[in-house]
């Protein structure tokens, strides 16, 4: 398997498809990716030469179109470090571990809430005679 930024993609799929294992590349970066190398598209991953693959490193460690793999997660957990620090609704829509794009959250939002935390009912109260 060939490794490019620490990150294995697959031999045996295309070239443009392979790349887009990498975080933070699409099908659209992928093909300008292979533009920009020289690469040909629909060659297998593992039919990659060393140099080729030398290519696709430097560029993606080198140009500022591609921010990939942990520096793209480290400049995206510095925003939302951010959003937190200045107080603003998003901030903390994160920090309650709520939607933060305007979703419904009365029924929905399974996913950013988690389990259903169940309340105990109340008892009716009894009246007195």
């Amino acid at each position: 398997m060939p490794r490019i930024l620490g990150v294995d993609i697959p031999n045996d799929k295309r070239t443009i498809i392979s790349l887009q294992y990498l975080y933070g590349i699409g099908p659209y970066k992928a093909e300008l990716l292979c533009e920009r190398t020289g690469i040909d598209r629909d060659k297998r991953a593992r039919e990659l030469s060393e140099d080729e693959l030398a290519k696709l490193a430097t560029i993606l460690d080198n140009d500022d179109d591609f921010t990939v793999e942990g520096q793209l997660r480290r400049q995206i957990q510095q925003n939302i470090a951010r959003l937190r620090d200045i107080g603003c609704y998003r901030g903390l829509r994160h920090r309650k571990g709520l939607p933060v794009r305007g979703q419904r959250t009365r029924t929905n939002a399974r996913t950013r809430k988690g389990p259903r935390k169940t309340v105990a009912g109340k008892k009716g109260v009894k009246e007195l005679r």
